[in-house]
């Protein structure tokens, strides 16, 4: 190729890649419904622990003909499941939050 073509070809990238930046759209920030999405998944893991906890101690219970007793102790498990499991959540947030810090800082 000359060096006219070399020039017009490369004058016709500059302008398409100005008209492509200017419709270019916008990324949506998706950090709303990314926390959003973690505050469900926490209170679903702290119901799901409770539940399980009261289906396995009314089972007990039914099963040995002991209603309050395994149904109570089970529940308190459930819950503390439910809440460690919650906790190592908010660490998993947590992490996420300093690396993305992190990456802000480093630009």
């Amino acid at each position: 190729m000359s060096s006219p073509e070399t020039k017009k070809l490369e004058d016709l990238e500059n302008r398409i890649a100005t008209v492509r930046g200017k419709h270019a759209p916008i990324p949506a920030k998706q950090e709303h419904h990314t926390m959003a999405n973690m505050a469900w998944r926490m209170v679903i893991e702290l119901v799901a622990g409770i539940a399980i906890g009261f289906g396995v101690g009314y089972g007990l219970d039914w099963l040995f003909g002991t209603l309050p007793i395994f149904l109570i102790l089970f529940i308190g498990v459930g819950l503390a499941a439910g809440i460690r499991t919650m906790m190592r959540t908010a660490e998993e947030v947590q992490k996420m939050h300093m690396a993305q810090a992190s990456e802000e800082e480093e630009s």
